[in-house]
């Protein structure tokens, strides 16, 4: 070859370096030099520049013009074996990701012959991709172990990263999540070192695809942004990182998301053609259709997966599909043992072909239809299946320990089965603990969902509510850890055990029920169970009331001193609905839209309401102050607005042990007290400076806090008692985004969560500043639930819109009776019934009376 030639070739090699590491310039390159190659008629430097630009436009997602540019490549080097082979090198993971990984490996095939030295490990990596697709993640494996062995110390920075990353995405299939986590830091580590900044991008989008298989939900996301911006220029690449993305909000019990996420995916997907990922996301989409209650639209989605998956050659990815659609249909068919045969024959498959953890849940279903129907013999070859199977992954581990608490509680071994059912909720809550994120945590516990019912059935077939309250209390703790209380200090309490006589209770200014509560508190933060007795102790003269929920079944545990009764309160649907009514009615008499507001009707409504889940426990709660501990919708309630419990103290909390912690708080002895008015309210100055001048003249040390962020959250840290009087925000899709609104913009609950302390009494005088979203029982999630994580004992809010005006009427009287010896919750139930004003709550504990 004449050296100008032999110097074109060095000019399109040199191209094809570079696609990995600036594809835009790599393509400008190869098509310059390909018309001047052209010209000369150098056939070795034509298939080069070839490849290049097939390499470039692949990064951007062209799959078909990459493969068209490769085919040309593979042309022009009819004469050069070498060079056609390493055309085809490159097209074996352009076949794949174009829904043709069986063609991929014969194209592997082809070109294994005339390839030498490096070239033969680059192929190896390359055929990993294909394997993938293909569900055979361990020979992937293999192909890439003798990859990096080959590579290393070669000086191919890029094939060595490839070769990294495809062994890393097999781990994450197989479970081997270190191994995979361990190969995909070591690929952006090395590319990051060579210079090729875009594989180093595509390691670290893959990184989040391993957390979120391995239920790290909040590393998924963290990843997931940063690879969404950096991917922002290849929509090919990005509508894979979506798909990815919405497995880990489908993983952390987000279909809802994950639906709206694939919405954006698939369409990209479809329009590069990138058959391979879309026919996966298809699938995945009909799985959350499935969870998202439309079974028809998920047959219909899987099906069409199945036969894109079907087509590819991708036959062990075919269960996959198999089970939405079986699944689909025990949503909506009788079930009967002909259903039960294919479960059983379908979940083996999943076996089979490497999908151990679906494979689990499906016998796991198997199991319970099987007893459903009566055939013992197969729920037990199902279970001992299951339980036999000691797999890593956490999501096995669920399903292996509610299959041994199925198979001990249909041995009458109910004791065995709970401690099962524990053990796996202990799993969820290990994987939890380190998430900061009270909302994220919140969605991570709901991997646990199922366990939890199943101890709930378990406790309501019992009947005994001690069991009822005892599970659901299990249940709520482990969604939200209580903080330990503060325990109060008195200058008579006895520094050493022997400064109290023997026998003799020590000297101490802390009441009895005070102190009976700060031990149990204590008791409780060292993890040991307390008792139904204690918790009736403690009460005093108050009474617990805390709704369960199992299905549509709703029921509520009433505690009182010396008692305890469970009381079914029929459909939650029902009650559900009656709650949004009740919201829409005081909503309107709140914005005094006379065309659209019925009194009577909110009066009947409240009426009815309070028929079905307070009036069953009439008797039960007498005249006491109550405790409520809402599930699901009945967050949202205004309880104070219901007939027999206006003019009565209560509060909301998320837990009988949230409760207790609560209400051992005590305000500091300096009784600081802050004001705060927030912009585009009539009478939020005044309203700020009433409670300025009540507080001062009871002696406590009150000032006027300027409306903006950092005086607020400074005032935060100091205060016992703060007031704000603003416009407030509640965000159901995203509780934690709920804001008040200050003069420099708008004061989110995640602004709240990284405060050391936060005041002993937070009022927020702002509409549906006290509405809550909980993710699951024991989670409220919002501005209140916020203050309360942080350590506030009691939250004044409102729960739906009230004018300012009537909201100064309600605040002047409720600071009066405050400040003239009141609790919290009795001077906003005796304010409320004084001023007629309704839409606000008492939430954590009734509040003491402040000295």
């Amino acid at each position: 070859m004449a050296g100008g030639a032999r110097a074109l070739v060095a000019a399109a090699e040199r191209a094809v370096v570079l696609s990995g590491v600036d594809p835009r310039r790599a393509r400008e390159r190869a098509e310059a030099l390909l018309s001047e190659v052209r010209a000369r008629g150098v056939a070795e430097a034509v298939s080069v520049a070839h490849r290049a630009l097939a390499l470039a436009a692949r990064e951007f997602g062209e799959l078909t013009v990459a493969a068209d540019h490769l085919t040309r490549a593979i042309t022009a080097a009819r004469d050069l074996p070498g060079r056609a082979a390493q055309a085809r090198l490159s097209l074996v993971t352009i076949r794949a990701d174009l829904g043709d990984p069986e063609g991929a490996l014969r194209v592997a095939d082809l070109a294994a012959g005339d390839l030498t030295g490096l070239d033969r490990h680059r192929l190896g990596v390359q055929r990993a991709v294909a394997l993938v697709r293909l569900g055979r993640c361990a020979e992937a494996v293999a192909h890439c172990d003798l990859a990096v062995e080959g590579l290393t110390g070669s000086g191919d920075a890029r094939f060595l990263a490839g070769a990294l990353v495809n062994r890393g995405i097999a781990h994450t299939y197989l479970g081997r999540y270190d191994e995979a986590a361990r190969d995909l830091s070591a690929c952006a580590a090395l590319a990051r070192r060579a210079g090729l900044d875009h594989l180093a991008t595509l390691a670290q989008a893959n990184l989040p695809f391993a957390a979120a298989r391995r239920g790290d939900i909040p590393a998924a996301f963290a990843g997931y942004e940063a690879a969404e911006r950096a991917l922002a220029g290849y929509p090919e690449r990005l509508a894979v990182m979506r798909a990815d993305l919405a497995e880990a909000l489908l993983a952390a019990h987000l279909p809802g998301e994950a639906r709206a996420l694939l919405a954006l995916a698939v369409p990209e997907l479809a329009a590069a053609e990138a058959r391979g990922s879309l026919a996966e996301s298809r699938l995945l989409l009909a799985e959350l259709e499935l969870l998202v209650g439309d079974p028809h639209q998920a047959r219909t989605g899987a099906e069409l997966a199945a036969r894109e998956l079907a087509a590819q050659g991708r036959r062990a990815w075919l269960p996959l599909a198999g089970e939405v659609v079986l699944r689909a249909r025990l949503a909506v068919e009788a079930p009967d043992g002909r259903l039960l045969d294919e479960l059983r024959r379908l979940a083996a498959r999943l076996a089979a072909e490497g999908w151990p953890g679906p494979a689990a849940g499906l016998r796991l279903t198997a199991a319970e239809l099987a007893l459903e129907l009566g055939d013992t013999a197969a729920a037990e070859a199902e279970l001992g299946s299951i339980i036999a199977d000691a797999s890593a992954g956490r999501a096995h581990r669920l399903v292996r320990q509610h299959a041994i608490a199925l198979r001990r509680a249909h041995q009458g071994d109910r004791a065995g089965a709970v401690t099962a059912l524990r053990e796996g909720l202990a799993d969820v809550t290990a994987a939890g603990e380190h998430l900061a994120d009270p909302g994220v945590r919140a969605h991570a516990m709901r991997a646990g969902e199922r366990l939890a019912e199943f101890g709930l059935s378990l406790a309501f077939a019992d009947g005994r509510p001690e069991t009822v309250l005892g599970w659901a209390e299990h249940c709520r703790a482990l969604a939200h850890p209580t903080p330990s209380p503060q325990p109060t200090k008195t200058d008579e309490t006895p520094s050493t055990p022997t400064e109290a006589s023997e026998g003799a209770a020590p000297r101490t200014n802390t009441p009895p029920k005070q102190a009976a509560a700060e031990e149990t508190a204590r008791r409780d933060t060292a993890g040991r169970e307390w008792t139904v007795e204690e918790l009736g102790v403690v009460l005093g003269n108050v009474a617990l009331v805390e709704f369960v929920r199992h299905g549509d079944r709703l029921a509520a545990v009433v505690v009182t001193a010396g008692r305890r009764v469970l009381r079914s309160l029929g459909s939650y649907t029902a009650a559900a609905e009656a709650t949004i009514r009740v919201r829409y009615g005081l909503r309107r008499a709140g914005l005094r839209d006379t065309r659209a507001h019925d009194p009577a009707g909110v009066t009947a409504e409240a009426a009815s309401l309070a028929a079905r889940l307070v009036g069953p426990l009439a008797e039960d709660i007498g005249d006491r102050p109550v405790v409520i501990v809402p599930t699901g919708a009945l967050h949202t309630l205004p309880w104070p607005v219901l007939p027999p419990l206006r003019g009565r103290a209560l509060c909301v909390a998320s837990s009988a042990r949230a409760w207790q912690a609560a209400d051992t708080r005590r305000p500091g002895p300096h009784r600081r007290v802050a004001g705060v008015a927030g912009p585009g309210l009539r009478h939020a100055e005044a309203e700020a400076a009433m409670v300025v001048r009540a507080h001062q003249r009871a002696g406590h040390e009150a000032m006027r806090v300027p409306a903006t962020a950092g005086a607020v959250l400074e005032a935060l840290e100091r205060a016992e008692i703060f007031h704000v009087a603003a416009h407030g925000t509640f965000r159901a899709r995203g509780p934690l985004l709920s804001d008040i609104t200050l003069d420099d913009g708008p004061l989110m609950a995640y602004d709240l969560l990284r405060l050391p302390r936060t005041p002993w009494l937070v009022v927020l005088s702002a509409c549906d500043a006290g509405m809550a979203h909980a993710p699951v029982d024991g989670a409220p999630l919002g501005l209140a639930g916020a203050f309360l994580d942080r350590g506030t004992a009691c939250v004044i809010a409102g729960l739906v819109p009230v004018r300012d005006e009537d909201a100064l009427t309600l605040m002047t009287a409720f600071h009066a009776l405050l400040t003239s010896g009141h609790a919290p919750a009795e001077a906003l139930a005796t304010a409320t019934e004084k001023t007629g004003v309704h839409g606000f709550a008492c939430f954590g504990s009734l509040g003491r009376p402040l000295p």
